[in-house]
């Protein structure tokens, strides 16, 4: 890299800075404090805000969320990388509010959210709570239950669109049926709770709903890939979302095809460590965390090396 073209870069992108030979301080663009604590390290291509913790591991991320395309440019062209904005045409636009899917929720679905609650909640919030399910996230995602009728005994979570209408939901028995989950004859390519997502953002990508109630800013995959015409990658590349995967360690062949298709649009990826759990779901959130917070980088150089490793 060249540092003193670097430095310009940075200059047009983000105003002026005090050089402290291994940082660079700015005012941080994300929470724009006037002090300058937004520092940015071009020898581990790290940047971090004190105030705010607005941080990543590459700083071509602040360049083209924060500068122009020019800047983006130029970034590239020193440091030998290809903006992905040849790959624009693979996506249709987004769909507005009044075009998303909507589907009605079971009409013998009740909300456990409720203060007022009939006995037959007992049973579904017993469940909850053995799997480590608290209130606030029962809030949280909005989750009820059916006591009878098509999907009586069944835990019911349901997906929000942007519009704010469910567009998906979850089915999940509590009473020991044969098949645990029974979902609704509905598209699968949808972002779950697309509508409270924070896509400036870390986010988690996990295999199941109840992975992804420990995960926190997260989003399960609901299928067997992640596919290149999906909301969900349109949604990722567009918003250039921190992306960490976190799938159950028996679906390595799923997270191998996941991350190559997320490498091929130049997304910020980190893969976390799942092992000593069979399901991601079992695993605390405060574990969880602390994983998240040691995970591992993903680029096109490092995919293969982690990849052999992984297998031994």
């Amino acid at each position: 890299m060249n540092k003193t073209e670097a430095k310009k870069i940075l200059h047009e992108t983000l105003g002026r800075y005090w050089d402290k030979g291994s940082e660079l301080l700015f005012s941080c663009p994300s929470c724009n404090h006037h002090k300058h604590k937004f520092s940015v390290n071009l020898d581990k291509n790290v940047f971090k805000c004190w105030i705010c913790d607005y941080r990543g591991r590459n700083i071509r991320r602040v360049v083209r969320r924060h500068g122009s395309f020019t800047q983006l440019q130029k970034w590239d062209q020193i440091t030998d990388r290809t903006d992905i904005s040849r790959f624009a045409e693979l996506f249709m636009d987004e769909q507005s509010g009044e075009g998303e899917a909507k589907l009605e929720l079971p009409q013998e679905f009740v909300s456990l959210a409720n203060k007022n609650l009939p006995l037959s909640a007992n049973r579904p919030l017993r469940y909850l709570k053995e799997r480590g399910i608290m209130r606030e996230d029962i809030v949280r995602w909005k989750i009820g239950f059916c006591y009878d009728g098509e999907y009586g005994g069944r835990i019911i979570i349901p997906s929000f669109g942007t519009s704010g209408y469910p567009n998906y939901f979850i089915a999940r028995s509590y009473v020991g049926h044969g098949m645990k989950y029974k979902n609704p004859h509905s598209s699968k390519n949808v972002v779950f709770n697309d509508l409270f997502t924070n896509w400036n953002n870390d986010l988690a990508i996990v295999e199941g709903v109840f992975d992804a109630i420990n995960a926190g800013n997260s989003v399960p995959i609901l299928g067997s890939t992640l596919r290149e015409d999906s909301d969900l990658l349109r949604k990722i590349v567009r918003n250039d979302t921190p992306c960490y995967i976190a799938l159950d360690p028996d679906a390595a062949e799923k997270e191998r095809r996941i991350i190559q298709t997320l490498l091929r649009y130049d997304v910020e990826l980190y893969k976390i460590d799942v092992s000593g759990y069979e399901d991601l779901g079992e695993m605390p959130k405060e574990i969880f965390q602390e994983r998240k917070s040691t995970a591992s980088i993903i680029d096109r150089d490092n995919y293969v090396l982690l990849d052999l490793l992984s297998a031994i």
